[in-house]
């Protein structure tokens, strides 16, 4: 049997983790199918996780320190409607582009800011959200109306 002091030093291990826990990023794991935009240049492609649940939904990016150049996460909701982001816990400036059921890329907003509980609407339903690096979107030309193919859009 375990001694009183085994069993409250096994106890505050645990508590010390499960406090650690919301600060440690949780990376998905990165889907082996490239995410193509079809844009006015050509093709561009990224490697992306995919946060397909709810609490891969709820945490997303949220605690990353960094985001590999042509990474990204791209959010499926359950059913196309209107979506609310933010970027509380978030460190990185992002570029998040929502997404219509159809693939097409229906607002983007651009180098949003670290940290901020201020909500980015979607402005239109839409059924993804492919967060990116801020600035990767000009960068890589892309634009409204873009066609985002990945094997998860539109199924």
């Amino acid at each position: 049997m375990r001694s009183f002091k085994q069993t409250v030093l096994f106890i505050l291990a645990g508590l010390i983790f499960a406090t650690a826990m919301p600060a440690m990023s949780a990376q998905l794991p990165t889907d082996p199918e490239s995410l193509v935009i079809e844009t006015a240049a050509g093709p561009v492609s990224f490697t992306v996780e995919l946060a397909l649940t709810p609490e891969d939904r709820a945490s997303g990016l949220m605690n990353r320190q960094s985001m590999a150049s042509g990474h990204g996460m791209l959010f499926r909701f359950d059913q196309t409607r209107s979506v609310l982001m933010w970027m509380k816990n978030t460190p990185l400036s992002l570029d998040m582009l929502f997404i219509d059921a159809d693939g097409m890329v229906a607002r983007i907003a651009r180098n949003t800011t670290p940290f901020s509980e201020t909500i980015i609407p979607s402005a239109v339903p839409v059924r993804y959200v492919l967060e990116l690096n801020a600035g990767t979107a000009a960068k890589r030309g892309i634009s409204e109306g873009n066609k985002v193919l990945h094997r998860v859009i539109g199924k």
